[in-house]
């Protein structure tokens, strides 16, 4: 993980609420992992196509790309930060609690065959929230 770009990152998003403004996922993960994608979370895998590496397995600082759903339509995107196991890892991403930044967030892997596509995030120490599909992997390198 580029810890100056996640640095910066935080810096940005402190600066944000220090004024008054929100704090939302997609300038957080673009500012802290060089993934240059813009527009809503829901689009940036489909946007990745052809411009960056995409995968099925998490890589220390690649952004997450949580599909749509019914209660998150806007879909979310988070860096990670860590890979505990190879059902475990740690995220860091914005507004996951409204208008706050997460950091080291769990996330563990509880699709059947272990591929990433249905995760579990961390909503309190040793808690894990609801299931929620994930597209994939953006790795920050572009591909030529």
């Amino acid at each position: 993980m580029n810890l100056e770009l996640r640095s910066m990152a935080i810096n940005e998003a402190q600066a944000k609420r220090a004024l008054g403004h929100r704090v939302w996922c997609v300038p957080f993960a673009r500012t802290a992992s060089g993934v240059e994608i813009r527009g809503n979370a829901h689009t940036w895998w489909s946007q990745a196509e052809g411009r960056f590496t995409r995968s099925d397995r998490p890589h220390v600082g690649a952004v997450m790309a949580f599909a749509a759903t019914r209660g998150m339509p806007l879909g979310h995107v988070a860096v990670v930060a860590d890979v505990v196991s190879d059902r475990e890892i740690r995220i860091d991403h914005a507004n996951w609690e409204r208008n706050q930044v997460s950091l080291g967030m769990s996330v563990i892997d509880i699709s059947d065959s272990n591929d990433w596509s249905r995760v579990r995030v961390e909503s309190n120490p040793g808690q894990y929230g609801k299931s929620y599909p994930i597209n994939g992997f953006i790795l920050p390198e572009t591909e030529v």
